[in-house]
């Protein structure tokens, strides 16, 4: 994990630390306690090089508004001529946490360059004459007319009118020799983040970050109590890992269907336990789909484990599946055998000669296969004993129809759930079973 000059000094030369402290003037010592460079983490700051917008998709907590403040700090205290937008959601949000906020440009400024703060006039001031004036993108013809030669747009993905009020931020960036916007915001796919992101690389720098990468800074227990409640998650990954987290048009699963079929126990005792697998095409290459599920007493099938492996010779894969089926007590395992026919049976059986493994044969393509299951999940009969990121994000990239646009080139976690749950739920024609419950 990154960490800054300060948190170095303070951990492993902590004695060092001490000494330099002790050597500097009261004075000396509080300009340090103020220099950003000494006390931010590498993410928080402005990345070298030719951009003109700086996007910072990170989690909660991870330190966005604090860096967005020292940023616009740097400028106002470097250049009197700099002429500062800052736009939240809305003009209360920009008040209440770009500017008044406990991160804010007024808790984070020194006294020796303190800006005069107007509420009223919606602007601050600085003493060199340095001056910044507050919007809200929920009102996007306020940033029509003014002219910047910098800006800072928080929390972009929640912009009720997003699109409209960033045309009007960058049509105004038109002073000083080289314009730039600092965008910060916790992910959210939404077009105007969508949008910036497709052009990293040219004319954007993205910045991505953790809240457990700012753990030093948030309350005792903060990061491991959020890890253990919305790990692997959607909301996890999304509000915690900073992740952008897509969705395929046309997908046979969304993230809030799955999210709907999450739950922390299996009630009661599972019937049946199988553990199905999706062999690799080729030898040492792609991935080896291994999901376990099971049969509730509630007539519930339940995904309990992804023990997908990557890489691995036919007998590293095959001691995976073994081993799965040990550690869960699987009842079968149900293995395609479209690649390799009996020798994924041998191969299996190398591993563990009591394996009761069943041969299935694909006649249809994975998505044909996968419709009747995603029914299963629409009726709610199929649910996710915890979290499984990797294997979501292959079901949330097959598409109804035909094709897939998920991770890697095959989805074969995805594969092997589609096995699973066919053996424990649907009939011979491959239907979906719904009953009433």
């Amino acid at each position: 994990m990154e960490v800054s000059d300060r948190e170095w000094l303070g951990g492993a030369e902590a004695a060092l630390w001490a000494r330099l402290r002790a050597g500097l003037t009261p004075a000396a010592a509080e300009r340090l306690a103020r220099h950003w460079a000494f006390l931010a983490r590498p993410a928080q700051l402005a990345p070298a090089g030719d951009w003109r917008i700086w996007l910072m998709l990170a989690g909660r907590g991870f330190g966005k508004t604090r860096a967005g403040a020292e940023w616009v700090r740097a400028i106002a205290e470097g250049d009197p001529g700099a002429r500062i937008a800052l736009v939240g959601a809305t003009l209360g949000e920009a008040r209440s946490v770009m500017v008044e906020g406990e991160s804010g440009l007024m808790a984070i400024a020194p006294w020796w360059a303190r800006p005069d703060y107007a509420p009223a006039l919606r602007r601050l001031r600085w003493p060199n004459g340095a001056e910044a004036r507050l919007f809200g993108a929920a009102e996007p013809e306020a940033l029509r007319g003014p002219q910047f030669s910098h800006g800072w747009a928080d929390e972009i993905a929640k912009w009720a009118s997003g699109e409209a009020a960033w045309d009007n931020l960058m049509l105004g960036m038109r002073l000083g020799a080289a314009p730039r916007v600092l965008a910060t915001t916790t992910p959210r796919p939404v077009p105007l983040v969508r949008a910036l992101v497709a052009r990293e690389g040219a004319d954007v720098v993205v910045t991505r970050g953790r809240t457990a990468d700012n753990d030093a800074n948030l309350a005792p227990g903060f990061v491991a109590a959020m890890a253990a409640a919305y790990g692997g998650t959607r909301l996890g990954r999304q509000e915690l890992d900073g992740e952008l987290i897509e969705e395929a048009d046309g997908a046979l699963w969304t993230r809030d269907l799955i999210e709907r079929c999450r739950v922390a126990h299996v009630p009661g005792v599972l019937a049946r336990v199988v553990v199905a697998v999706d062999p690799p095409a080729t030898a040492g290459g792609d991935a080896c789909g291994i999901v376990v599920a099971g049969l509730g007493g509630d007539g519930r099938g339940y995904v309990i484990a992804d023990a997908s492996v990557e890489g691995m010779r036919p007998e590293g894969w095959a001691r995976a599946v073994a081993a799965a089926a040990m550690v869960h007590g699987a009842d079968k395992v149900v293995a395609e055998a479209n690649n390799g026919g009996q020798m994924v049976e041998s191969v299996l059986r190398a591993a563990e000669a009591t394996l009761p493994v069943k041969l299935v044969h694909a006649s249809r393509g994975k998505a044909a296969r996968a419709e009747p299951v995603a029914a299963l999940y629409e009726a709610g009969r199929v649910m996710h004993r915890g979290a499984f990121p990797m294997l979501e994000d292959e079901m949330c990239g097959l598409l109804a129809g035909g094709g897939y646009v998920g991770p890697g080139r095959s989805p074969d976690r995805a594969d092997a759930l589609v096995w699973a749950m066919s053996e424990l739920m649907l009939g011979r024609t491959g239907e979906a079973r719904v009953r009433g419950m």
